[in-house]
């Protein structure tokens, strides 16, 4: 179990996030056209796994918006922005932002992706939601940049994952 916060109230996840070095594990989530995606649809490029609670949350929001201009420019890589947000609602509001670099992906039939990769939220008044983390998976399939953000209503660093991901 790890522990960020929510406006400094200390909220706790359902584990840790994986070690630098790790294997990257496996995950099925659900992408804005019903459709299932796995890790291994993206083998050959370096993932950067966007995590956040809610895409309709102000931070959510801006973090999806940063990354579709920045991070989705680096070559050979893809940018998976992930929450427990619908699928129809990832899309209403990629369509509403003119976001179309980023891949957005939804919990929506799995729920192993949070608890395999220690982000589920077990306490406080997001409890089953994500939490907010930044997670670069590199060519090799293991996990390279790892950040729990601090407070879930701070945006993530997005300098240091973008040096990363430019590696």
């Amino acid at each position: 179990m790890a522990t960020t916060h929510l406006k400094g109230t200390p909220v706790q996840t359902s584990g840790a996030l994986p070690r630098i070095g790790a294997k990257a594990k496996d995950f099925l989530l659900t992408d804005t056209k019903l459709q299932d995606k796995t890790l291994a649809d993206f083998a050959g490029r370096k993932i950067l796994l966007n995590v956040f609670p809610s895409v309709d949350t102000p931070v959510c929001a801006m973090s999806v918006r940063r990354f579709n201009s920045e991070a989705a420019q680096v070559k050979n890589a893809v940018i998976l922005c992930v929450s427990r947000d619908l699928p129809f609602a990832l899309a209403r509001f990629c369509g509403a932002e003119g976001i179309e670099r980023v891949l957005t992906l939804s919990e929506l039939r799995n729920r192993d992706f949070g608890k395999n990769y220690g982000l589920e939220l077990t306490t406080g008044p997001m409890a089953g939601l994500l939490a907010r983390s930044v997670i670069i998976i590199g060519l090799d399939g293991k996990v390279a940049y790892r950040e729990l953000v601090d407070d879930i209503t701070h945006e993530p660093d997005y300098e240091t994952a973008l040096k990363e991901l430019k590696k």
